[in-house]
């Protein structure tokens, strides 16, 4: 079971950092205006790349996943509710995944209507989800909906926190600017 646990992990990291990559190229897409065809093609090259390489690793990811859960039994014992709310996020990563692969195809017709602000934020979603899901197989919690609370509560802390540094710092560059 070690290996087939060792293999859904190594899949699974890197099939996120595709996910975690390929909506950085969307913000540099976003960013063109009209006349940068050389680099948008460049790319929209990269992206459909990625996107090819992301699905070959998502496949064995779930598929080792599946294999853990079914086969081994992972998450079937009485108090293991965390498992269904895991599928349930894994079900999100999926969606957000082909998401991507539809954002990709609106990238290749020229017909994006969304800013690089939004391709910045919607960036973060698998972060957020990654949190999550890790959380939840580590600790196994027996009440899985007022854990998802707490480490809501502390996402949200340290998102306030990292915003307040984020806006600190900007606020310090402009004043060295302007002197």
């Amino acid at each position: 079971m070690l290996w087939i646990k060792t293999f859904h992990i190594v899949f699974v990291a890197s099939w996120f950092a595709g996910l975690f990559y390929l909506p950085r190229i969307f913000v540099n897409l976003a960013m063109l205006n009209e006349h940068e065809v050389s680099t948008r093609d460049r790319l929209i090259t990269m992206s459909e790349k990625l996107m090819r390489f992301m699905t070959i690793l998502m496949i064995p990811s779930l598929i080792f996943g599946i294999i853990l859960w079914g086969y081994y039994g992972v998450g079937f014992s009485v108090g293991q509710d965390w498992m269904h709310v895991k599928l349930g996020l894994v079900g999100l990563v999926i969606a957000y995944h082909f998401y991507c692969f539809k954002l990709l195809k609106i990238f290749k017709v020229i017909n994006n209507k969304k800013t690089q602000n939004w391709f910045r934020w919607f960036n973060e979603i698998p972060v957020i989800l990654m949190v999550f899901i890790v959380s939840l197989v580590v600790h196994k919690p027996t009440e899985t909906m007022e854990f998802c609370k707490t480490l809501a509560m502390y996402f949200l802390l340290i998102a306030l926190i990292s915003m307040s540094i984020f806006y600190l710092i900007k606020k310090i560059k402009s004043k060295s600017k302007s002197k």
